[in-house]
């Protein structure tokens, strides 16, 4: 999926920008939905990953150097057990990536709503004006380079 590509409005060709918004929108709601099924599994091997470890701790609590197997020594034996490491940075891996495919759909909605805006815009002769229409591409271009030249300006002097 090329996310950065597919947010992208066409504003010459809004009537197939509309046609492709539906299919868009299935593909990253799709794409979340597998990224919350894959989450839901790191969250279950986790699980699985702290059960293991606590039954290997509190069946050997000399192995993992432990006087007195209270509670708390096996809960903080846990955290740094290798097979439940292993299992949260994958769980943090999975939860991430459900993360930003939630937040891809969230964009693609918002395009919908700037579909309806553009084509509004077109319906009021918006984009109908001098003999010279202006290139829209170009100016939003040129509007981000002046945000990011302002950005970039003040993070010098917050240095």
């Amino acid at each position: 999926m090329n996310y950065e590509k597919d947010i992208i409005i066409d504003e010459s060709a809004l009537d197939l920008e509309w046609l492709n918004q539906p299919s868009l929108f299935m593909k990253y709601a799709k794409n979340a939905a597998k990224a919350q099924m894959e989450l839901d599994h790191a969250k279950q091997s986790l699980d699985i990953a702290k059960a293991e470890a606590d039954k290997e701790i509190r069946e050997n609590p000399e192995k993992f150097d432990l006087v007195k197997a209270t509670e708390v020594a096996i809960a903080n034996t846990i955290l740094i057990h290798p097979q439940y490491k292993e299992a949260y940075d994958a769980y943090l891996e999975a939860k991430y990536e459900c993360e930003m495919a939630r937040s891809a759909v969230t964009a693609f909605d918002q395009r919908k709503n700037a579909l309806e805006y553009l084509v509004k815009l077109l319906g009021q002769n918006y984009f109908a004006g001098p003999a010279l229409p202006r290139n829209i591409s170009k100016l939003k271009e040129q509007r981000q380079q002046q945000t990011d030249a302002g950005i970039a300006q003040k993070m010098k002097r917050n240095k």
